[in-house]
């Protein structure tokens, strides 16, 4: 199941994801921002923020 703190990672993940895309979406076709910023906030949110809310398992509080 997912808990508070999944559900927190995931929210940071998509806001990250916004975040890259309106990066992408700036200037011309040759601004840094979307050349160098952007894929790595990108491949930052898609490949270990995301992954990392729906895999990350706390302590059981039951035991």
């Amino acid at each position: 199941m997912l808990n508070k703190k999944n559900l927190v990672l995931i929210a940071i993940g998509i806001l990250l994801l916004i975040i890259g895309f309106i990066c992408l979406g700036t200037g011309p076709a040759d601004n840094p921002i979307s050349l160098s910023v952007a894929p790595i906030i990108l491949t930052i949110a898609y490949v270990v923020i995301i992954p990392l809310g729906i895999l990350f398992n706390g302590k059981d509080e039951n035991k």
